[in-house]
């Protein structure tokens, strides 16, 4: 019986690959945060076979005496050698480990992150299934880690603002948290976005009432906000209230960002669809990088 993967990510930036230019994209944007925050970054390319629960060692493959697959694991290993040089390029004094695990990728990347700071994958696998096969990666790792995830869709890391999207809840504060510490490594003003919610927009029949509560969405963003200011009076902070739903409100004000970030409130598929899950569409949908929070992680080091 082999033995499960081991976290090799501790205190790490974690970045999944598959061989897809998607992937490459993440793992170089995955490099730039490792580098401004001072991490090691780990690249991890997830094989899917018959030895999904094989122990990885840093800087080593770990496979039993009777695989004979070597054709798929060769070419994993060649192209995380071509991405790591590449990561060398843009990230000279990062330190960089690869490493090939079978497995399925979301249960892989979940283990080998358990203990990293930060998990980068990209939105979309090799596949022609993308969305609905390995498409699904991303989608179920926003869901299920505890580790933060970022959906990276290009390299750029620091041409644009950061939007967040505020709703009052403890996992939306700990969205602020990661907002104002991205904001501030990378020199990004902060948009602060709370949409209303449909129920309070079918309430919002006349005039008066739509501005009860936009003054009440004001005060839940003052309010979710305080202290922050302080914390970080470099960041230049802009708020918005918008009256379409939280998905629509936050993609219209993504055009320009470098990063959206937000709370997810889901476990697993059945609640995902449910809540009709604002992140997953935003995982799917959005224009830029996406940073998704789960509850549970509002406690620990900064971020």
């Amino acid at each position: 019986m082999s033995a499960p993967v081991s976290a090799t990510g501790r205190g790490a930036v974690v970045a999944g690959f598959d061989g897809s230019p998607q992937a490459r994209q993440a793992v170089l944007w995955a490099a730039r945060e490792a580098a401004n925050r001072q991490r090691e970054l780990v690249v991890v390319n997830a094989i899917r076979g018959a030895y999904p629960e094989l122990t990885v060692n840093p800087g080593a493959v770990a496979l039993p005496d009777a695989v004979t697959e070597e054709a798929p694991r060769k070419r994993a290993e060649h192209e995380l050698a071509v991405v790591v040089e590449e990561c060398a390029r843009v990230a000279p004094d990062t330190d960089v480990r690869p490493h090939v695990v079978y497995g399925h990728p979301t249960e892989v990347l979940s283990r080998v992150a358990e203990e990293a700071v930060l998990l980068v994958v990209g939105p979309v696998g090799t596949t022609g299934l993308t969305r609905a096969l390995l498409g699904s990666v991303a989608a179920d790792l926003v869901h299920t880690t505890t580790t933060p995830v970022v959906v990276a869709r290009d390299e750029t890391i620091d041409e644009g603002q950061v939007v967040v999207g505020v709703d009052g809840s403890d996992v939306s504060a700990s969205a602020i948290d990661f907002s104002f510490d991205f904001a501030i490594r990378h020199g990004c003003d902060l948009l602060a976005v709370h949409a209303v919610t449909d129920r309070a927009m079918d309430l919002a029949t006349a005039t008066a009432q739509r501005r009860e509560i936009r003054d009440h969405a004001d005060t839940v963003l003052a309010a979710t906000l305080a202290g922050h200011g302080e914390r970080y009076p470099d960041v230049k902070v802009t708020r918005t209230v918008s009256f379409d739903s939280p998905a629509q409100a936050l993609l219209n004000q993504a055009t320009n960002a470098v990063l959206l970030v937000v709370g997810s409130h889901g476990r697993g598929a059945v609640r995902r669809a449910l809540l009709g899950s604002v992140s997953h569409a935003l995982v799917y949908h959005a224009p830029c990088s996406v940073a998704v929070l789960r509850r549970g992680q509002e406690k620990g080091e900064r971020l």
